[in-house]
């Protein structure tokens, strides 16, 4: 042990050499990335940012402002990933950053109750009306991690039911895969997840209304609860039929399990109430993040009142956090809930993803390349398929090695979508017509260069 960790100075400082040899060569983005590796597991704090599943080096960002990225070499990039989701007004929009200055100047963190906290509890719940009570966390993983407790709590039940390429996060329940047969119970899709936890999750498949029914009438009454994505992100983006939502409701009323929607990321996204207002679907709890911070770290859970007052310190499901609630996260998400209920917000920044979708369809269909897109409010997903896939099967059939060239070329010209085939992309109210314009005409050159 005392070897292994002697030895580690060594490593470092003979990378750092090899560094400083090779910094007239390479970006800052490289150096960076080689020298981040040294003290950071894959040179990255969230897997996807490492581009392994699309080869390369990752960019690191020094800066955003409005639609738009600029790495540490000073190359910008028009961004469709919106730090995954929450940038919905663009980044550094001057309101939100005038919202925290204003926090920050009355204390970083306090650990106690604050006015804001109350104020962003009330708009959520107004703006969603399924939502009764709601507690304020700090991560999407944190919120859906806390509601499945929750639900195993106020049912009493063990059997949590998700679907194939939805992605609630990092927590052990919910890192299964699908077993070898319908009845069977799922499987560890990470290291260190013990197949005892796994055992409680069933995977199903995603759309199937028949898959669903079969498992509900085989084993409903051990069902504690059934999560899903309504509109999944992180199986590229695929939306759920209404027949598949309206046969989830209809089955979790029937066995007394309860309902909770994933809106992490497709909530205030897709619409002013979620996605669960576009579908006129009610879910018993639902899962926010994203947006309702505004780009800080802040996510929530909530739902019907008799179920949020199992929780502690009412009842005995305990869930607590050192920074639920932080102030300022609380006044970014305030100030970033306030503006996206302006009057035509939602129909302008649909109207741009969908122009983008068009249009990205537009070029790959006159270059011959294979290829679909859809949208939804502001999420868009890009698909190297002639249709758009409505499960994760169809997903996984999608031709990733074009993508991944795609991707590449699309990069270098300066625009930034998601370095995976499987993630959602997003637009923001700062995408304008000249930018939305900018994108189509570079994809047009890099799509008539794959076709060659």
């Amino acid at each position: 042990m005392y070897a292994t960790a002697s030895r580690a100075p060594l490593r470092y400082n003979a990378r750092m050499s090899l560094l400083q040899r090779g910094k007239d060569s390479m970006s800052k983005s490289q150096l960076l990335f080689e020298r981040a590796q040294c003290t950071i597991p894959g040179g990255v704090n969230s897997p996807v940012r490492a581009f392994r599943s699309v080869g390369g080096t990752p960019r690191f960002i020094a800066r955003a402002h409005g639609p738009y990225l600029w790495d540490a070499d000073g190359q910008r990039y028009i961004d469709y990933i919106g730090s995954w989701g929450p940038m919905i007004l663009g980044h550094l929009n001057p309101d939100v950053l005038a919202a925290v200055q204003r926090a920050l100047a009355s204390g970083f963190s306090f650990g106690a109750p604050t006015e804001a906290e109350v104020e962003i509890a009330e708009e959520i719940c107004r703006l969603m009306p399924s939502i009764e009570q709601i507690r304020m966390v700090s991560s999407g993983t944190e919120a859906t991690m806390s509601a499945l407790r929750l639900a195993r709590g106020f049912t009493g039940r063990s059997r949590i039911v998700k679907f194939e390429g939805c992605y609630h996060g990092h927590a052990d329940s919910l890192l299964v895969k699908a077993g070898s047969g319908l009845l069977t119970f799922g499987n560890p899709t990470s290291a260190g997840v013990p197949p005892d936890i796994a055992h409680h999750t069933t995977v199903l498949e995603y759309n199937n209304v028949e898959q669903l029914n079969e498992a509900f009438s085989a084993f409903g009454t051990q069902i504690a609860a059934v999560i899903v994505e309504p509109v999944a992100g992180n199986m590229n983006l695929v939306r759920a039929s209404t027949e598949f939502l309206a046969a989830l409701r209809k089955q979790c009323t029937e066995y007394g399990s309860v309902l909770i929607f994933d809106e992490v990321m497709c909530g205030f996204r897709v619409a002013l109430g979620g996605a669960q207002q576009l579908f006129n679907i009610v879910p018993d709890l639902t899962c926010l993040g994203k947006v309702i911070g505004g780009g800080m770290p802040i996510a929530a859970f909530g739902g019907r009142r008799d179920l949020m007052a199992h929780l502690a310190p009412l009842g005995g499901v305990y869930q607590a956090g050192t920074l639920s609630g932080n102030p300022l996260a609380v006044a970014a998400g305030l100030e970033t809930l306030r503006q996206i209920q302006a009057p035509g917000f939602y129909d302008r920044l649909s109207q741009q993803t969908t122009r983008l979708a068009g249009g990205l369809q537009a070029a790959a269909r006159d270059a011959g390349v294979p290829f679909s897109a859809d949208s939804l409010g502001g999420m868009f997903g890009l698909y190297f398929a002639s249709q758009v896939p409505r499960s994760f099967a169809e997903v996984m059939r999608c031709d990733v090695p074009r993508f991944n060239a795609f991707f590449h070329a699309m990069l270098d010209a300066g625009v930034h979508f998601a370095p995976s085939a499987y993630e959602a992309g997003f637009v923001s109210i700062t995408h304008d017509d000249a930018v939305i314009d900018e994108t189509l005409s570079i994809a047009r050159t890099v799509f008539a260069a794959l076709q060659r």
